[in-house]
């Protein structure tokens, strides 16, 4: 009998692994997909300067798809069916989008979920002052900022007054070219020899973050403190708010610049707020641009809180998310039960939509370049983010973790991993690890930046196509 010759074995590719620049591996088609995807990006950032204007912009896009209010069905009762639309919004603030599969609810979702607060400078409740014949705004900085940063740039003030008969008066002053600006003043070089022997982190206080808000005073005679009066006479007869309206009122205080493409070759996007509209964005994108019906039911979040540790009534230390999956799955179920909840969320899988900091060769030290992310290297995977023994960290499973590859691999997405800084240099956390806690599966995933918590914040736009085509990947894959 004739023997047969053996095959040889088949080649791996490689026994080593390095990442590449994405624009050695995208096709024109691809980058033509990428510079529209990124057009629209700028758009919604221009308008989304704050949590609750990012959450009405996503309105009107998921709207506009065709997604409806998840509230309808709950005062109805009526039952959704696989493939159908729908979105439920939190206090105006946190957001959620599903498309329903094809599977019960029970066996998962596949969640995306980013956040859409940003490191700010609020007003205090009781904010207007004068001081030196000039107003003044009372503040309290919101999130990790690098104080000295938001001093003498333009700021606009973004936000909402209630009203106690519920009436909300929304407020936008600094964004339209004909408006006037607010700014944060600074002592001269000439002054600041005392300033310049304090650290980095005290030559601007807190406390010292005070905006101006003008200098002309007031017509009427009879008043005291007559630069505050005429503050407030323009604010009511603008808007029709008093003093006491600031009691029942959020406003925010945002860089009145608008989002620009960087860089001679247009290759990046400098704005405020990419952390974390970036991701929160690029995932409503890819839910909105998901075609059919998927086989696991389709989520993606927009949430709040996440810079001062997720907490409140919007953010994702709340039980919020568990009980939009109980409404979910009741309208979506005739037997409802805690039980067949606690499997949904159990079953589920989620890709934790955050961003991560770029190497940047002017700060080398902080970070180990072999675990950091590098521009334009694609969407960054984080299997752990916390400080120094990954306090605070989720930690993806390496099951998980091959899923991951599988999925980005099978769809063509540009992706790599990395870590926030050096071992004991710093850290972060996401909302990874409120996910967590129910047992689904979960990691971080995001666009890497530079300056990130800075009032511009820079992103490439490579990474950030690339983000957008994970996500949906992602949400359409069937686990198989």
């Amino acid at each position: 009998m004739k023997k047969t010759a053996k095959k040889p074995a088949a080649k791996t590719s490689s026994l080593t692994y390095a990442t590449k620049n994405g624009y050695e591996k995208i096709s024109p088609a691809e980058l033509k997909h990428c510079e529209e995807v990124n057009q629209a990006y700028l758009q919604y950032i221009t308008k989304a300067k704050t949590e609750r204007e990012a959450s009405d912009e996503a309105i009107l896009l998921l709207e506009a798809a065709g997604f409806k209010d998840m509230r309808q069905y709950e005062k109805t009762g009526t039952r959704l069916v696989p493939g159908d639309k729908v979105y439920r919004c939190s206090e105006g603030k946190t957001l959620m989008a599903v498309v329903v599969g094809k599977k019960p609810l029970a066996d998962g979702m596949h969640i995306v979920g980013g956040h859409t607060d940003a490191p700010r400078i609020d007003l205090k409740q009781n904010p207007l002052y004068e001081n030196s014949e000039l107003a003044l705004f009372d503040t309290h900085y919101y999130g990790g900022i690098k104080k000295y940063q938001w001093v003498t740039i333009p700021l606009a003030l973004h936000g909402v007054f209630v009203k106690p008969d519920g009436k909300k008066v929304k407020i936008a002053i600094g964004e339209d070219p004909s408006d006037p600006v607010l700014c944060i003043t600074d002592l001269l070089p000439h002054l600041a020899a005392d300033q310049y022997k304090k650290t980095i982190g005290d030559a601007i206080t807190g406390e010292g973050l005070d905006v101006l808000a003008g200098s002309i005073p007031s017509s009427d005679k009879d008043k005291k403190e007559k630069v505050k009066h005429n503050i407030l006479s323009i604010l009511n007869k603008k808007y029709g708010v008093t003093e006491a309206d600031f009691l029942s009122a959020e406003l925010e205080l945002v860089p009145a610049a608008a989002p620009r493409e960087a860089g001679l070759d247009r290759s990046m996007i400098l704005g405020y707020g990419h952390d974390d509209r970036v991701c929160a964005w690029t995932g409503l994108r890819a839910i909105l641009d998901l075609k059919g019906t998927p086989e696991y039911t389709s989520c993606v979040l927009l949430c709040d809180k996440e810079e001062i540790g997720s907490v409140g009534a919007t953010g994702m230390a709340s039980n919020l998310f568990e009980n939009a999956s109980a409404e979910l799955l009741n309208l979506t179920t005739d037997s409802y039960s805690e039980l067949t909840l606690k499997r949904a969320l159990h079953n589920s899988w989620m890709l934790s939509a955050d961003v991560n900091a770029l190497f940047d060769p002017m700060f080398p030290t902080v970070s180990d370049k072999r675990n950091t992310p590098l521009i334009n290297h694609g969407v960054c995977v984080t299997k752990f983010t916390g400080s120094r023994g990954k306090s605070g960290s989720s930690d993806a499973s390496a099951e998980f973790m091959a899923h991951i590859r599988r999925i980005f691999d099978k769809n063509g997405v540009v992706w790599q991993t990395g870590e926030l800084g050096k071992v004991d240099q710093g850290g972060g956390g996401t909302i990874a690890q409120f996910m967590a806690r129910y047992g689904m599966q979960v990691v971080d995933c995001g666009v890497g930046l530079f300056s990130m918590h800075a009032p511009m914040e820079l992103a490439g736009k490579l990474d950030i196509f690339m983000a957008y085509k994970g996500y949906l990947a992602f949400l359409k894959d069937g686990r198989k």
